[in-house]
């Protein structure tokens, strides 16, 4: 097995910036959801790189709850983190701003976590360095990786509802 050194979430960072232009918004004026997502999907993939210093394909997509419009003529932040690692995949958390360059303020559009899975040379899954966060909120997204990981393996049929020991601890006292 090959030894690898871990990371902390700063170093998988990625910030990306776009602006909303005509093509990109839907009949109201608003950026279209699911170019948000493309984008969203590029910024976490390039914070997974980051990590594991090889290529990464999505795995799945949590569920994204839009909280405010992006305007035609807006920017668009996006931040990605690394926020766990497994075996061959990684959990990204993604915060999305929404910024009136003409008004001067900054507004929160939604956030989202993204799963991806490194890959080898010949496209097969490959182990990832470990991840050790560092701050109070490093910490808690660590901490909440493995029930979320969990949710998504029984949504996705992969996990049995009994196996998921961490979701259970929340619900039944022993």
């Amino acid at each position: 097995m090959i030894k690898m050194d871990s990371k902390k979430p700063s170093d998988s960072h990625t910030i990306m910036t776009e602006l909303v232009l005509p093509n990109d918004t839907n009949l109201f004026g608003n950026l279209m959801g699911g170019r948000l997502m493309y984008w969203m999907d590029i910024a976490a993939a390039m914070a997974t790189q980051k990590h594991c210093n090889a290529p990464a394909v999505t795995a799945s997509v949590d569920n994204i709850s839009f909280e405010n419009p992006i305007k035609l003529g807006n920017a668009v932040h996006i931040e990605a983190t690394v926020t766990r690692a497994f075996n061959s995949s990684m959990e990204v958390y993604l915060k999305v701003y929404g910024e009136d360059l003409i008004q001067q303020y900054k507004y929160k559009s939604n956030e989202a976590y993204y799963t991806f899975v490194a890959l080898d040379p010949h496209n097969k899954p490959r182990q990832v360095p470990q991840l050790i966060p560092e701050t109070q909120e490093e910490i808690k997204l660590f901490d909440g990786a493995l029930r979320r990981r969990q949710l998504r393996l029984i949504l996705g049929g992969k996990l049995k509802p009994n196996d998921a020991t961490e979701l259970k601890a929340l619900f039944v006292k022993d």
